[in-house]
């Protein structure tokens, strides 16, 4: 993983915790909560090939 992934996704976090805090403040709770869940999706969505190379690294190490 490098350096340009870690901060894609920390802007991300960023973004969406803004977002999630100006909706709860214009009495969207709703919304704010679909946009967090949201964010969580894409941020997994972006990880999981790191998480699959992460597991296929640890199979081969101990061969499993």
């Amino acid at each position: 993983m490098d350096l340009k992934s870690i901060f894609q996704i920390v802007v991300i976090a960023i973004f969406i915790a803004v977002m999630n805090q100006m909706l709860k403040r214009l009495g969207h709770e709703d919304q704010g909560t679909l946009v967090s869940i949201a964010g969580i999706i894409v941020v997994f969505m972006w990880l999981f090939p790191h998480i699959s190379d992460l597991f296929t690294t640890i199979q081969t190490l101990f061969q499993i």
